[in-house]
């Protein structure tokens, strides 16, 4: 009997592994891909909800989920009718519940990064280039000025994201950046000064506009509203957000909802040309640091 017994068992195994062999040698080059692309979106999606409150949502539904089974498979009449209406209406729940979130997703989706040479002339590009290059260097002054003095200041970099609502809740202005004009507009008592700038293509499209605030309870309680409002602003969007603190004259800088203290006006410069201009060469770089020494010197 025993024989029998283990002969049964080495059949069950030889059985088993056969069938994971068919398997494994039954899967092709697309089903890798289609895997992976699967397990890509399972990981940004965890990635996504982790770190949001979106989170304890995600743990009620499992919760609910495990309900269900249990419904199910005991004889819960009452219980398996109930989960199944809330199942029924959950998806609509959910869509209402995660729109925050949801809506970030699909905007981190949009942000696709082309070539500026698919709408307009290299001439065009290169002359964009230029006025970004000189208004960073302006940036770059006005934050040593305004850290300096103290002086609190919010500024919007806009990237792929389109910021024409924010831009329409302050005063449109579409000037070239000047250290000076900068400085003017945060200058405490004036009618902007508690708003934020918004800069697009190298040029300062508005100020005093409203920022929407972040949620998160991870910021310091010595934060005030102008680090919130960044946070907030670089959560709903990709642009680059400059906060200068009233207080310390600390030079921050918000993106993706992670905001990054301690810049000096130099690395926030050197920051700010990596993320604006990508296209800047190395000998390029050198020689514009060369001329920031020889201007110091």
């Amino acid at each position: 009997m025993f024989g029998s017994e283990s002969q049964t068992f080495e059949e069950l195994m030889n059985d088993f592994f056969q069938n994971v062999w068919k398997t494994v040698a039954s899967i092709g080059f697309f089903d890798v891909i289609d895997i992976l692309i699967i397990a890509l979106l399972v990981y940004y999606v965890v990635k996504l909800v982790r770190d949001t409150r979106a989170m304890q949502f995600v743990k009620g539904i499992f919760l609910l989920l495990l309900v269900y089974i249990i419904a199910q498979v005991l004889p819960f009449r009452a219980m398996n009718f109930i989960m199944r209406q809330v199942l029924t209406i959950g998806a609509t729940a959910l869509v209402v519940v995660f729109q925050p979130e949801l809506r970030r997703a699909l905007e981190r989706v949009g942000r696709t990064r082309l070539p500026v040479s698919l709408f307009g002339s290299q001439q065009n590009a290169s002359s964009t280039q230029a006025e970004l290059s000189l208004a960073i260097d302006e940036f770059r002054k006005a934050s040593e000025n305004l850290s300096r003095t103290r002086t609190g200041a919010l500024m919007v970099f806009e990237m792929q994201t389109r910021l024409g609502e924010i831009i329409k809740t302050g005063v449109e202005l579409d000037c070239r950046p000047v250290s000076e004009l900068i400085c003017t507009i945060f200058f405490p008592n004036t009618q902007l000064h508690d708003g934020a700038m918004v800069i697009r293509d190298g040029r300062i499209r508005a100020a005093g506009c409203f920022l929407p605030l972040t949620e998160t309870d991870e910021l310091s309680k010595q934060l005030g509203t102008r680090h919130r409002a960044s946070v907030g602003m670089s959560e709903n969007s990709d642009a680059i957000v400059v906060v200068v603190s009233e207080e310390t004259g600390v030079i921050s800088i918000a993106r993706n909802g992670q905001l990054t203290r301690g810049f000096t006006p130099d690395t926030l410069g050197e920051y700010l040309r990596s993320e604006l201009l990508p296209e800047e060469t190395a000998a390029q770089r050198r020689e514009r640091k060369l001329s920031l020494r020889r201007a110091k010197k």
